[in-house]
């Protein structure tokens, strides 16, 4: 069986579209063999669009508190079963919630992120699975704790896994203030005020007995403004990649035990793919299982070999092509492009 699990050329070519070039090319190269599309992404934002890709998914709608503590429409999905809930913090507390010249980390909330995760508990929701990224916030989780305190949420407690592909502490120079409060608009005197706050969080946590001075430290601890730090304590979250929770839900690992050979790729790869991607997290599960990987992408920059070392094969589906960049991105050279190289790659294993 050849799998074929491809994150999306951005800009290019969405997952879907990569496949089905993929697919093509393998039909051509291997008839009658067993070929299976699986469209991936890392789960970061766009988290909750991924999952109804791969599993059947209702839509939910809430009225909740943005970041501004301004009325917003949150969505999220809910499975058939209603046992699981599958949302992004952002549809709450995203940055993009915030007008340009509002945006000011020490005034945004995680309120209505709370209210969300109340809204799934009341549905009958068992579990939550959420991204963090695009978060307009920096208050370690302090409005949702407090959301979910008026909410009921310690008579209540479910499970929670989070989608996390930053490995950032919750505060000093490599923290939540210091690296992402300057992109939600803070300036240099209030990255250091958010800071002082942070400390000041995690020490009355400590105080209390929720954390051991080493969770402000754990990797993703700083991740949404410290959003990550206050699931990790107060609602014994698991913090995982997001590729990793997108692949147990696919069900790579029982397709993986069919497979001779997956083919996976993404628009450009570089020493970037190598920190939690989809290809990356292509390659570690087939390295594990013995199951060679290829990597098949728009553009390759591989100037120490890293990437070489990790798959069996890596190859530029642009190599032979010549033409500008702008024409190579354009969807239907990019397909035919994906489907040639597949082809030609197959032929040749």
């Amino acid at each position: 069986m050849i799998l074929l699990a491809f994150d999306s050329f951005k800009g290019c070519l969405s997952a879907q579209e990569a496949c089905r070039a993929a697919c093509l090319g393998a039909v051509a190269a291997c008839p009658g063999e067993r070929i299976v599309e699986l469209p991936l992404s890392d789960g970061g934002e766009g988290l909750v669009s991924c999952v109804e890709q791969l599993l059947p998914l209702r839509q939910m709608k809430v009225k909740v508190h943005g970041p501004l503590m301004e009325p917003v429409e949150a969505c999220y999905a809910c499975s058939t079963d209603g046992r699981t809930a599958y949302m992004e913090m952002a549809a709450a507390s995203g940055l993009t919630l915030v007008p340009q010249e509002r945006r000011n980390p020490l005034r945004t909330t995680t309120y209505g992120v709370g209210e969300m995760m109340v809204d799934a508990l009341r549905r009958g929701c068992e579990c939550i699975v959420m991204g963090i990224g695009g978060s307009a916030t920096c208050d370690a989780g302090q409005g949702m704790l407090q959301a979910l305190e008026e909410g009921g949420w310690v008579q209540q407690r479910c499970r929670v896994m989070v989608a996390c592909d930053v490995d950032n502490p919750l505060y000093g120079p490599h923290g939540a203030a210091y690296v992402f409060a300057p992109q939600k608009g803070a300036t240099p005197k209030q990255v250091e005020e958010l800071d002082r706050q942070l400390r000041l969080f995690a020490h009355r946590t400590e105080q209390a007995g929720v954390a051991v001075p080493e969770l402000a430290y754990y990797p993703g601890a700083g991740a949404a403004g410290g959003l990550g730090y206050a699931l990790l304590a107060y609602l014994k979250a698991e913090l995982r990649p997001g590729i990793e929770i997108v692949l147990d839900l696919a069900g790579f690992d029982q397709l993986l035990a069919e497979a001779d050979v997956v083919i996976t790729g993404e628009g450009k790869s570089d020493e970037q793919t190598l920190m939690g991607k989809v290809a990356h997290g292509v390659m570690k599960r087939c390295q594990a299982a013995g199951v060679p990987v290829w990597l098949l992408s728009g553009a390759i920059d591989d100037p120490q070999g890293h990437l070489a070392q990790a798959f069996s094969r890596v190859v530029c589906i642009n190599a032979n092509d010549h033409r500008p960049m702008e024409q190579l991105l354009r969807p239907h050279v990019a397909m035919a492009n994906l489907q040639q190289t597949v082809e030609q790659q197959l032929r040749f294993r």
